[in-house]
């Protein structure tokens, strides 16, 4: 019987250790739980602060933003709206979308074609293209000015929205090229080959079988160059420079800011509108963007 009873006594106080680690584990699983939530919140308030104040100062009128200091309006004021789009703005505007949707077809469309090139065909040379793809793109933009400068000018284009369809593509080129080899691999190549098979040439297989199977890998790289080109500041900056050739980013900066004078209405509501677009792209396309970037094929 006394062995019984200490048999009881080790199995009671086992069970109280095992509920006590039980509690101790719960417990410290619901403090990093709590510790996540915290982070994930300071973080999107850090992230829409900005966006916010933008949005408040861009409905205030010049009183408040520059002598009655306030957090939030006193009356919506569209002024700097008004203002904004009677001026240069929607000239930049369309500066901005001709030489982004421009640049991002011709981006996709060579980026597509020399991918599949690379991924799919066998010749001498193709990893070491491969590698100079990835190395062309860290090339810093500050040592292709000169270079790319005499191009713009031999060709006539300076001062030009066609410079910069021209420039934009060697910069989202090789990104788009490297992405899309990454997505090709991940497509079978026996879709391609019963596709030969039954007749189609490797064009029209290129075309019809895989190309519609990397739509989301296209359109991922679509966004990357579409945003980089509605976003890109230095290579705008230096070779346009009549008022109504420039793009939105170095139109808001130049034609806003003179001297130490900042419209600040004006720059927030501009800042705002320029991001308009890239936002709304985003939204539309945000769940092939992210299948591009993993990779995933359905089967």
């Amino acid at each position: 019987m006394a062995v019984v009873a200490q048999a009881q006594r080790a199995l009671r106080a086992r069970g109280r250790t095992r509920g006590s680690t039980r509690v101790g584990r719960r417990s410290i699983g619901r403090g990093w739980l709590i510790a996540t939530y915290v982070a994930l919140i300071l973080f999107v308030l850090w992230t829409i602060i900005p966006f916010m104040w933008m949005i408040l100062a861009s409905l205030k009128t010049n009183k408040e933003i520059y002598n009655d200091f306030t957090f939030l309006p006193k009356s919506m004021y569209f002024g700097h709206y008004v203002s904004l789009m009677g001026g240069k703005f929607s000239i930049w505007l369309r500066n901005s979308a001709e030489v982004s949707i421009a640049a991002t077809a011709l981006s996709i469309t060579l980026g597509a074609i020399g991918a599949y090139a690379i991924t799919r065909l066998r010749f001498a040379g193709r990893r070491v293209i491969a590698l100079g793809l990835v190395c062309t793109y860290l090339v810093p933009q500050a040592l292709l000015f000169i270079p790319l400068f005499q191009v713009v000018a031999n060709l006539g284009l300076t001062d030009t929205v066609g410079a910069l369809i021209l420039i934009y593509p060697t910069i989202t080129l090789p990104f788009c090229t490297w992405l899309l080899m990454g997505y090709f691999k991940t497509i079978p190549r026996e879709l391609e080959e019963c596709a030969r098979i039954d007749g189609a040439t490797r064009f029209g297989a290129m075309v019809k079988i895989i190309f519609p199977i990397a739509v989301p890998g296209i359109l991922s790289a679509g966004i990357f160059a579409f945003t980089l080109s509605w976003n890109e500041f230095i290579y705008a900056l230096v070779f346009l420079s009549s008022p109504e050739r420039k793009t939105v980013p170095v139109g808001v900066v130049s034609e806003l800011i003179r001297g130490d004078i900042y419209f600040w209405g004006q720059l927030m509501a501009g800042a705002l509108l320029g991001s308009i677009p890239v936002a709304l792209v985003y939204s539309f396309f945000v769940e092939y963007y992210v299948t591009g970037l993993t990779g995933s094929v359905k089967g």
